[in-house]
């Protein structure tokens, strides 16, 4: 992680951590410290704690033990919850994002699958996973929808771990409804955008429910 700024630190820090969450940087059951945070971020432990606190409200980690303070795992059902819900909100994003894009945030969203794509030809999964959640977090910039995104942000702070975990097994094209997306946008087809979106999330379905069942077998 790179070192924050400490203005305001307690916000940053939250922030810091919660990216690395939604990017998938941290886990499905990783474990983590007070100390090895501050640690990474240049600070003290006093604001990491406090951010802790507020991740844990947030169901983004979950505390098993005192000293024990870990990545979740989902369910399958809470996973399924939350898909279902992006299927509608990133669904509307996609759309709303055809209809406003301007060449330049074509040329934004493009240069996103194309570095997308040689992190995955490169198999630098990390970096891959945070590149795909930047492009589904690039669409809801584009349309313009601040509360929306304020609603996906904590929602990925749930899926960024398993996403990314996902993304690390052996899949087939997994840019190829961004690619959808891109066209659809060019075209100004709002309603080809949401199904490619929508296609997007459905068919990583069955590999994220194989996720985690491999992860409740260790």
């Amino acid at each position: 992680m790179k070192e924050v700024s400490k203005d305001p630190l307690g916000q940053a820090i939250y922030q810091r951590i919660g990216q690395d969450l939604a990017s998938g940087k941290l886990r499905p059951n990783q474990k983590v410290t007070i100390r090895g945070l501050a640690e990474a971020l240049g600070t003290s432990s006093t604001p990491v704690r406090d951010a802790v606190q507020r991740l844990l409200q947030d169901n983004a980690l979950e505390q098993r033990s005192v000293r024990d303070v870990r990545v979740p795992v989902l369910t399958v059902a809470q996973y399924l919850e939350i898909a279902d819900i992006r299927l509608e909100l990133e669904g509307l994003a996609a759309a709303r994002a055809a209809e406003m894009a301007s060449p330049k945030d074509i040329a934004r969203l493009r240069r996103l699958v194309v570095r997308n794509e040689e992190t995955i030809a490169a198999a630098r999964w990390p970096q891959a996973a945070e590149l795909n959640q930047q492009f589904h977090f690039a669409l809801v910039e584009i349309a313009e929808m601040p509360v929306l995104l304020a609603i996906l942000t904590r929602l990925w702070l749930q899926m960024g771990p398993l996403i990314a975990d996902y993304y690390s097994s052996p899949q087939q094209n997994l840019v190829q409804h961004h690619h959808e997306i891109i066209a659809a946008c060019e075209r100004r087809d709002p309603e080809s955008a949401r199904a490619a979106m929508r296609a997007d999330i459905t068919e990583a379905k069955e590999g994220i429910i194989n996720c985690i069942a491999s992860l409740n077998e260790n």
